[in-house]
């Protein structure tokens, strides 16, 4: 855990903030602390060998960057990040802006995740399920939100709330049901989206970030369920499976709201150019297993032989990122915002800042990135963290 608690203590910051984290490991392996999705200089990212020292046991390190962002992000370690993560290293960072103006004045921020025990009561084996279990990435049985199997929400029927939503799970992907209630979708990764979205369902994958505003509606006193449905991210997220509930709305029994006036919550974004950008081709395969092992590869090779994509400051490059396996990829890349794009370079509108975006089994995504002042080694991979290893 991070300071005893699971998931970690929230950090609360505004815009602009220097925010100063004293970090001592305790723990008997070493570990960092990558900060997901927040422009940070490369010295504070968290990734060994690239941007710090790993911090051993009895160690410590002072990570110490501004804020530039308004969003929800998180944190949590880049070594042995599937079992580190697993095991309940994780926590969130909630950046605000006063003047955002949307104007709920009940909010809370959820934390989605997931654990597993073996029969003994103790945490499941990181490597579990052997190359099978890395191939799918492994979910733990029990789901939780905020740290918690099935809690209960105190919501008026009516009033609107907005959830902050992340999921912080290493592998689980979150298809979410308010029994057919509807969400507005105002922002994602970073920061508000130019216009609202309204969605009946929503899928949130590993180390994605939703800004919603709900309007639990039913009578006083009765009860909603939040659901995760079945999402077919490849053999063995559907078969053998049911449908998880993983937190409970419990409505008072003050009258029902019936007149809510919200303003129209928008956003002014300059999308990076598509004339002049750099064409990247990336592909992600997962050749036959040789002697048993499985190994997930970006353009025919394992990260230990790959060459790093290169890019100059001020650069804007148009990656073409093609899923070839049979599995799905939430792709994450660190220090930088992107655009999703169609492959003309058109942005996928409603226009949002992306940090992780989901590409589907035998599917391909168009990037639009532009690399400002901060030069340093950054790293993309999938945050199906079993993936990631």
């Amino acid at each position: 855990t991070y300071n005893g608690s699971l998931p970690g203590p929230l950090i609360r910051a505004t815009v602009g903030n220097r925010v100063i984290v004293h970090f001592v490991n305790e723990l008997d392996e070493p570990t960092t602390i990558h900060w997901h999705g927040v422009r940070v200089p490369i010295e504070m990212d968290g990734v060994p060998g690239i941007s710090q020292p790993e911090v051993k046991k009895g160690e410590s390190f002072t990570y110490d960057f501004i804020v530039r962002d308004a969003s929800l992000y998180w944190y949590h370690p880049h070594v042995m990040s599937a079992a580190q993560v697993g095991y309940g290293l994780y926590g969130g960072l909630l950046v605000e802006d006063p003047a955002d103006g949307v104007g709920v004045a009940d909010t809370t921020t959820l934390v989605l995740s997931d654990i597993g025990f073996d029969k003994n009561g103790t945490l499941e084996d990181s490597e579990s399920g052997g190359s099978a279990g890395m191939v799918f990435g492994r979910e733990g049985a029990y789901v939780l939100v905020n740290g918690r199997t099935r809690p209960t929400l105190r919501a008026r029927a009516g009033a609107p709330q907005r959830w902050r939503i992340v999921n912080m799970a290493k592998s689980r992907f979150f298809y979410l049901d308010l029994e057919g209630q509807e969400f507005v979708v105002i922002g994602q990764d970073g920061g508000f989206q130019a216009s609202p979205t309204k969605a009946d369902i929503l899928l949130v994958t590993p180390g994605e970030r939703y800004d919603v505003i709900v309007r639990p509606t039913g009578a006083p006193g009765s009860t909603l369920v939040l659901r995760a449905m079945l999402y077919n991210r490849g053999y063995g997220s559907i078969e053998y499976r049911s449908v998880e509930e993983i937190m409970t709305v419990a409505l008072t029994n003050d009258p029902v709201v019936t007149k809510v006036d919200l303003p129209a919550i928008s956003r002014e974004i300059t999308p990076p150019a598509f004339a002049g950008a750099t064409p990247v081709p990336m592909v992600f395969t997962l050749p036959p297993q040789e002697a048993g092992y499985s190994e997930f590869r970006i353009n025919g090779v394992p990260y230990w032989k790959a060459k790093p994509f290169r890019a100059e400051l001020g650069e804007t490059q148009f990656w073409t990122v093609t899923n070839d396996t049979d599995w799905d990829h939430p792709f994450h890349l660190h220090g930088y915002f992107f655009m999703v794009v169609d492959e003309k370079g058109a942005p996928l509108q409603p226009m949002v800042w992306k940090d992780t975006v989901n590409i589907p089994m035998k599917a391909t995504a168009h990037i639009l990135v532009t690399f400002d002042e901060r030069p340093g080694t950054w790293m993309i991979h999938c945050h199906i963290l079993d993936h990631a290893e």
